[in-house]
């Protein structure tokens, strides 16, 4: 990865925390040589039933084999996109063909009164809890998607538009084999997570892991996230209380009585572990 393409994508929307959309700048010949370093693009438009077609034809194009290594040999490396594209890659798997069939997501309220809506596709949201897809995106700024994989491994999945895109970034990306510290690493994190006491949040195993892998406490929190997102940390019920205010989407209802689930990792992973 080019450093200074890198250092040019970082420094546009992160100085110790986000710039302001208002207080960003980006010189033109720093835009154009990140990227002719695959780094930075142009604005993207597309529509839901483009987007759901080009995620198709990238998953053919994918096998899991491939986005396993990758995450794998992310842990010790901190290549944090290799680390998100399993997760769009089984978010991907379970999303049907499907064209845009809009359903209320959300709703706007004024004096107690629905003032508007906002919509998503029934389709997509119901293929699993947290998949979204929006009728159109116009002039999408991915560059911020870029930004939020290599530095924490991904935001937004669950985003179809942010699958395609993590996607068609890791179809050409060269990944290693996993190293026998990423294999130690990934058994270390699920001993802790079988060790979980029963009755704790997604929040405890994330300081939990603090000890296990090298990372900050978001680059924790979304690797979190994925192994949720892929049913290792699988709830065994819904039916449970909120931890207050949280920003946690595919691991919101899984505990520590959860632990994970041994079939899926063996699914995944059971060739590396079996070494």
């Amino acid at each position: 990865m080019d450093k200074k393409a890198k250092r040019i994508l970082f420094s546009t929307y992160w100085k110790n925390g986000w710039i302001d959309v208002k207080n960003r700048s980006l010189s033109e010949p720093d835009f154009s040589y990140a990227k002719s370093k695959g780094l930075m693009f142009d604005p993207l438009t597309i529509s839901h039933d483009e987007c759901i077609l080009a995620i198709a034809s990238l998953v053919k194009g994918i096998s899991p084999a491939q986005v396993t290594k990758g995450f794998l040999s992310s842990l010790t490396s901190r290549r944090l996109d290799w680390r998100s594209s399993l997760a769009s890659y089984a978010i991907a798997k379970k999303i049907p063909s499907n064209q845009y069939t809009p359903v209320i997501s959300g709703t706007s309220y004024t004096n107690g009164k629905p003032t508007a809506h906002s919509y998503t596709c029934g389709i997509c949201r119901d293929s699993q809890y947290g998949i979204r897809g929006s009728e159109s995106y116009i002039e999408m700024d991915i560059n911020v998607f870029n930004f939020e994989r290599i530095k924490w491994g991904g935001v937004r999945h669950g985003d179809i538009l942010y699958t395609y895109f993590d996607l068609s970034q890791f179809i050409n990306a060269d990944i290693p084999e996993p190293t026998s510290d990423d294999i130690a690493c990934f058994r270390a994190i699920l001993t802790t997570i079988e060790t979980s006491e029963p009755s704790d949040y997604p929040s405890t195993l994330e300081k939990r892991l603090a000890s296990v892998i090298k990372s900050s406490k978001a680059e924790r929190q979304i690797l979190i996230e994925i192994l949720a997102s892929l049913g290792i940390l699988k709830p065994r019920c819904f039916d449970r209380q909120r931890q207050g205010k949280n920003d946690w989407v595919f691991a919101e209802y899984w505990r520590g009585e959860d632990k994970y689930c041994q079939q899926t990792v063996d699914r995944l992973f059971g060739k590396y572990l079996a070494q």
